[in-house]
């Protein structure tokens, strides 16, 4: 006879006794926990980010499309005070995405959520998350995070498309990318995200900040697959892409191929880059073989470079 063992919750305060002092500082270091959940693939920005006289518990990025995350955290059930103070903190970020997370999230504040989404524009979604530890009789404890409201996504992305300028194109891109993050996400856990974006690139997390995995159509009728340096300071990256490039015989060797070394003197960020030949116009044939390159030049720059990046994280 199968017998099972008790699930039981734990105080979260006997894992994080404060939330300001220990529990956003784990969340800050652990936004994988959260993307997982909510299907983005977020990087943090900054802790405790200025508001005038206030401050934010966490202002992240998603990389997928480039918005501003804001998250804001709290011991006990929902609350007002909290509601009122996502908003102002969104405002003031022009953030696009915005997640509350508590103890408990009351029937009028998932209602007050659920209203929010419906009534605002296409481009704001708002996530309500309750934060649980669970335990299975005298095992480790297991955070449990449940997605207790949030946006439609097929609703709004799909309304989002139909919306765009050059339909036709950006439906293309949409498509495109929706096969591309689907394959990463289910065969190879490669990211997080769920929703096929109607842009022409797509950026990944490779959890050290200042640096994104990215695949785009490029000019000239060229498809990328890159390494992205950009901590935000031009002086740093630039210092970061001349110590690579010490490497650069190293790194061509595990990588397989010679890459594109690309210090874009003329812009903030810096860039190592392998290219095809491609376009979104082109048939589904050549789109398959196209997505199917992304893929595999996306892991290689994952197995190449996720070590050499790592002595970089802040």
């Amino acid at each position: 006879m199968i017998e099972f063992g008790q699930i039981k919750k734990v105080d979260i305060k006997t894992i994080w006794k404060n939330e300001a002092l220990n529990f956003t500082p784990w969340l800050a270091d652990n936004l994988d926990k959260l993307s997982d959940l909510i299907g983005l693939d977020l990087e943090l920005t900054s802790r405790e980010a200025e508001v005038g006289d206030f401050s934010l518990d966490l202002l992240a990025k998603d990389l997928s499309t480039n918005r501003n995350v804001v998250i804001e955290n709290q011991f006990n059930p929902t609350d007002h005070k909290h509601l009122g103070q996502l908003i102002t903190y969104a405002s003031y970020y022009k953030a696009n995405v915005i997640i509350w997370i508590s103890e408990e999230v009351r029937e009028e504040h998932r209602s007050a959520i659920d209203w929010l989404n419906r009534s605002t524009n296409d481009e704001i979604e708002f996530f309500a998350v309750e934060l649980e530890v669970i335990q299975i009789d005298n095992s480790k404890p297991a955070l449990n995070f449940k997605l207790k409201a949030n946006p439609n996504e097929w609703t709004k992305s799909s309304k989002k498309v139909s919306q765009t300028e050059n339909s036709e194109t950006q439906n293309s891109y949409a498509t495109y990318f929706q096969n591309l993050i689907d394959e990463l996400r289910v065969k190879h856990k490669f990211t997080n995200a769920r929703v096929g974006q109607p842009q022409s690139w797509y950026s990944f997390s490779t959890g050290v900040k200042g640096f994104v995995y990215s695949t785009s159509f490029a000019r000239g009728e060229r498809v990328r697959a890159e390494i992205y340096i950009d901590s935000g300071k031009a002086e740093r990256n630039k210092e970061i892409f001349r110590q690579l490039k010490t490497e650069e015989e190293q790194i061509e060797r595990e990588f397989g191929e010679k890459l594109s070394w690309e210090e874009l003197p003329d812009k903030r960020a810096a860039r190592i880059a392998i290219y095809r030949q491609g376009s979104i116009d082109d048939d589904s044939k050549t789109l398959t073989e196209i997505q199917e390159w992304a893929i595999e030049k996306l892991l290689t720059f994952k197995r190449v470079f996720d070590g050499r990046i790592k002595k970089y994280r802040e």
